[in-house]
Order: structure tokens, then sequence, then C-alpha cells
């Protein structure tokens, strides 16, 4: 059974003193009992990373980058390595959000380059693929995220498949308020399932696949209850601990419920 995963993407929210401030105050609200039964990342804006990391300490949470090089080093301004995501204790990293690839023009072979840096240096990465509401409309789902997800994932010759992650965020729900059903969120994961069982045989069973857009409270139980969605990726909802915490509670009940 694959364990849930709940990331918080906090985008360019919040510095380093109301990191601190939520990490304080999530961990005073996250019910021990339910510790094991789903995994919770935070990917804070750089600037964010050690001082939430040190509040977090040995907690359940990790950390994430937002983004990342797919060069270890170099003369090249601005940009943050796999290497040192590891050093302040990332575990995750995302690429190929939306926004990067519609803002800054990353194709699916820019995305392919980072997973595989971040493959190589031992973080999993969060491959993000969707569509725009004019692509749905036109009725190109189906060929606009499968075309994302082959050009997309680590050009490994044997990728583990247990440390990639799949994010579907239709860009049409990505802060809009509106959400896709859980009906059609299930029918593209249920479609990137099945192009990753012709990439990776077997090993697609063990890639979770997350729903990100307009994920919160109201919504999460009803996505998790899917049987191809793993986990979600959350935006604006994170970015209160009360609002992640309850997704967080209604996720590990969803899990345990027979």
């Amino acid at each position: 059974m694959r364990r849930p995963l709940l990331v918080a993407n906090w985008k360019m929210n919040k510095n380093h003193r109301q990191a601190r401030s939520f990490a304080e105050s999530l961990l005073a609200i996250l019910a021990p009992e339910t510790a094991g039964s789903a995994e919770l990342v935070i990917a804070p804006p750089f600037t964010c990373l050690e001082t939430l990391g040190t509040s977090l300490g040995d907690s359940r949470v990790d950390l994430a980058g937002q983004d990342v090089c797919a060069e270890e080093e170099g003369a090249l301004t601005g940009e943050v390595s796999p290497g040192m995501l590891a050093d302040l204790g990332c575990r995750y990293c995302i690429v190929g959000h939306s926004e990067r690839r519609a803002l800054f023009g990353e194709t699916g072979e820019h995305v392919a380059a980072k997973a595989t840096a971040l493959l190589r240096a031992g973080l999993s990465p969060i491959v993000c693929v969707g569509e725009t509401q004019g692509e749905r409309e036109a009725g190109k789902t189906e060929e606009i995220v499968a075309r994302q997800l082959e050009t997309s994932l680590p050009r490994l010759k044997t990728p583990t498949a247990a440390d990639l992650v799949v994010a579907y965020e239709p860009i049409w729900a990505i802060g809009t308020g509106v959400t896709a059903t859980p009906e059609q969120a299930q029918e593209v994961h249920e479609l990137l399932r099945d192009r990753l069982r012709q990439m990776l045989g077997e090993g697609a069973e063990e890639v979770r696949l997350q729903y990100g857009g307009s994920v919160g409270p109201a919504n999460i139980q009803a996505l998790m209850a899917q049987p191809d969605i793993d986990g979600a990726l959350i935006g604006g909802a994170s970015l209160d601990p009360e609002s992640f915490a309850s997704i967080v509670a209604k996720t590990e009940l969803e899990n345990t419920t027979p």
C-alpha cells in the first residue's frame, strides 16, 4: 500500500520568522497518535529552509525544495543545486510546476534533467504535470498530460520507482478556488498510472500520484478516497497551520477508514 504524501507548497510566501512561528503552531496541533499514517512535507522558499528545518527538528515533517538546478555547481548566479538542498535536510524537491513551465519557459527536457540530478543526489523529485482550461475544453487533457509525463521523468536506465512522485495539477484549478471533481482527478490519475506501467512496468505501482489544485480541508477526503490518488500538493491552504493540520487529520482518517 502506498503511503499518503502531503506536500505544502508555500510558493513565494513567508519569511524565516513566519516559518518558525508556523512550525511551532503546527507541531503543537498535530496528533501524535496518527504520527505514522501519512508523510508530511513542507516546501518553503529557499530563504526559510534552514530556519524551518531547525524548528521542525526531528518531528515527522520533512523538507522539500520548490525548484532546483540540474547542475551541481558552477557560474550559475541565483541557482540552487541538489547537493545544497540535501545539505539543508531536504528529502524532496518539486520540479516542473505549472508556474515554472508557463512563466519561465521550462520544457519537459528541463524538468527531466532536474529530476535526474535530484535522484543522483539522493532526493526524490515531485514531477508536476497538468493542462490548461483551454486544453481541457479542447479535449486535449490526455494528450498534454501524457506528453508532459513522458518527457519529464528522470533519464535513468533504472529509476527507483518508489523514489518518484508525480503530481497532477490542472492549471485551471490552481489558486482559483475551483477544483477538479474527485472523479475528474481520478480519471487523469488512472491515465498516469497506465502510462507509468508502460514506462516502468510493475514499478509503476510504487509511484505515488498526488493531486494539486485548490486542495483544502473540505475536499481532501473525497480526493483521497480515489484509488490512484496517493496524496496532495497543497498551495494556499497550507499557509495556515490549522488548515494544513486539518488536511492532515482528514487524510489520515480516510487512510484508516475500512
